[in-house]
């Protein structure tokens, strides 16, 4: 059996998501096909938006494109999204508890060459204590692919490491 990493099936996914679900939106930090938002980039370029490398940014862009009636996800490296994001996703997010799903990518340590700076091990924790924060890391490409519909269907903010 071919092992596909779980942010490969987001991206499988997402972009068959984008058929059923005509408000969604993608959004991700320069980071198209590291995250693999390039899939749906492919099928749907008028509703992705590459915000360039700017956590604080793409987290607020997600919460207006909400509160405007779309269904963002935004997507950038765990550590980053979680990190540099953490104040914006808080407050501009889980406070009015907007309807904004983030996936981060690369979580954990053995994310490969670029080293300790890029490793999300916090994630989890400062995710988990944001009042309306759900939480997920799916095991493998098939739980990824079977809980997108699942957290699409689920309103809230949603935080998914990959």
């Amino acid at each position: 059996m071919e092992v596909i990493a779980t942010r490969k099936a987001f991206g499988e996914a997402l972009a068959v998501a984008g058929e059923k679900y005509k408000n969604l939106v993608v959004l991700d930090a320069d980071l198209t096909t590291s995250v693999m938002t390039h899939f749906f980039e492919k099928k749907f370029p008028d509703r992705h938006f590459n915000i360039g490398i700017s956590e604080q940014d793409l987290v607020d862009t997600a919460a207006g494109l909400s509160m405007a009636g779309k269904l963002p996800i935004a997507c950038s490296f765990s550590i980053f999204l979680t990190g540099i994001g953490w104040q914006q996703i808080r407050n501009a997010i889980c406070y009015p508890n907007l309807n904004v799903k983030l996936f981060g990518s690369h979580g954990g340590i053995q994310i490969g060459e670029d080293g300790a700076t890029h490793q999300a091990l916090e994630d989890f924790a400062i995710m988990r204590v944001i009042p309306n924060m759900k939480v997920f890391c799916p095991a493998d490409a098939i739980e990824m692919k079977k809980m997108l519909p699942v957290i699409l269907e689920d309103y809230g903010p949603t935080y998914v490491r990959l």
